[in-house]
C-alpha cells in the first residue's frame, strides 16, 4: 500500500504503547510522519519507541477519556486505547463499558475540533457475537449478541463506539471509519499475556504440553501486527467515512485446537491435552465460528502478508529474547 502521503502529516495514536499502537507508530514514523502517542505511562512508551527517531514522536500523557480537545494541528486520528484482558470483561463490564465510549467520544470531539482527514477506530470481530456456521461474515452480517451476559462488555462497547462513530460522521461530518481486526499478534507480547497465543508460544518455548481449558471448538482469522498496522493505515486514508472494515487474513482460519496442534508440533513438544474449566470465570467468548470476509478491506488494495506459522515463529524468537536475553 502506499502511505506517502502520510509524509510530515501529524497523527495522534491513542493507546500508542499498546500491542497494535506501536506497529502503528513504527509504520507511521517509517512513512515520513508525526506522531502525538497518547499513553498513561511515559517511561513505558518511550522504552517501546526507543529504537524510532524521537524527533518523530511527542508524548501527550494522559488517559484518552481526559485528552485536550484543542485545535494543536492534528491530521490524523488512530483510536486504539482499550482494555484488552478478557478477565476485565467478566470482572469490571461496567468500567469495560464506560471507559470505551468515554475515550472514544473523547477523541471523536477532538477530531472534530482539529478538522481533520481521517479518523480510524479499532473495533473488534466480536461485534458479530457467535456463529455456528462456517459461512464468510461480512461487514453487514448480523450480530447475536446476548446484552445480558456480563462478557458482552466488551464487544457491546465496541458496537456502541462504532455507532458513535457512524454519528459522528453523520452530523458532524468527521471521517470517521472502523477497522474491526480479528485476534492479532506478533513480537511486542508481553511474556506474561493470558492471551491464548501467548500461552501457546510459552508452552513451546518451555517444551510444555498444551493444556486447553475448553475443546478448542472456536475457530477464527488471525492477523500478524505488521499486517494489522497497514490494514488500519488503509481504512484511514482509503476508507469511506462512517463505514466499517474486516481486517484478517482469511488463510488462518482455524479452530483454537487445530492452532494449538500447529504449534505444538512444529515449535513444541507435540502434546495437546483437555482439561475443561469454567469457560464464563475465565472470561472467554462463548463458542463462535467467526469466519472474517476481507474482500472490502481487499477492494481498497492492502492485502495480509504473513502466514500463521510465521506469525507464530516471529511471536516465539521475540518472546524467548524477553524471557532468557539474546
Amino acid at each position: 500500500m502506499d502511505f506517502s502521503c502520510l509524509n510530515g502529516k501529524k497523527v495522534l495514536v491513542t493507546g500508542a504503547s499498546g500491542l497494535i499502537g506501536r506497529a502503528v507508530v513504527s509504520l507511521l514514523v517509517k512513512n515520513g510522519a508525526y506522531v502525538v502517542a497518547n499513553v498513561r505511562n511515559e517511561a513505558r512508551a518511550r522504552q517501546a519507541f526507543a529504537a524510532l527517531p524521537q524527533d518523530k514522536i511527542a508524548y501527550l500523557i494522559c488517559d484518552v477519556s481526559a485528552l485536550p480537545t484543542d485545535d494543536i494541528g492534528v491530521d490524523y486520528v488512530v483510536h486504539g486505547a482499550n482494555k484488552t484482558a478478557s478477565k476485565q470483561y467478566v470482572e469490571e463490564p461496567v468500567e469495560v463499558i464506560l471507559e470505551a465510549v468515554r475515550g472514544t467520544e473523547r477523541t471523536l470531539e477532538f477530531a472534530k475540533n482539529n478538522n481533520i482527514k481521517g479518523y480510524a477506530y479499532l473495533s473488534t470481530m466480536e461485534i458479530y457475537g457467535g456463529s455456528e456456521r462456517e459461512e464468510k461474515l461480512t461487514e453487514t452480517s448480523p450480530c447475536n449478541l446476548d446484552t445480558m451476559r456480563a462478557r458482552s462488555s466488551y464487544p457491546e462497547s465496541k458496537r456502541l463506539c462504532e455507532s458513535l462513530c457512524a454519528a459522528y460522521a453523520s452530523e458532524y461530518d468527521v471521517p470517521a471509519k472502523a477497522v474491526r481486526l480479528t485476534q492479532t499478534f506478533g513480537p511486542g507480547v508481553s511474556p506474561i499475556d493470558k492471551r491464548v497465543f501467548a500461552e501457546f508460544a510459552r508452552c513451546a518455548i518451555e517444551k510444555r504440553d498444551i493444556v486447553l481449558k475448553t475443546k478448542g471448538e472456536t475457530k477464527h482469522n488471525y492477523l500478524y501486527t505488521e499486517d494489522a498496522a497497514s490494514a488500519i493505515l488503509t481504512v484511514l486514508l482509503y476508507g469511506k467515512a462512517g463505514e466499517a472494515y474486516n481486517a484478517a487474513n482469511e488463510d488462518t482460519y482455524c479452530s483454537i485446537y487445530e492452532m494449538a496442534r500447529l504449534v505444538s508440533d512444529t515449535f513444541g513438544n507435540g502434546v495437546v491435552r483437555i482439561e475443561e474449566g469454567d469457560a464464563e470465570k475465565l472470561g472467554y467468548a462463548p463458542i463462535a465460528k467467526m469466519n472474517l470476509s476481507a474482500a472490502k478491506l481487499r477492494a481498497l488494495g492492502w492485502e495480509p502478508q504473513t502466514d500463521l506459522k510465521t506469525m507464530f515463529s516471529a511471536l516465539i524468537a521475540d518472546i524467548k529474547n524477553e524471557m532468557f536475553g539474546k
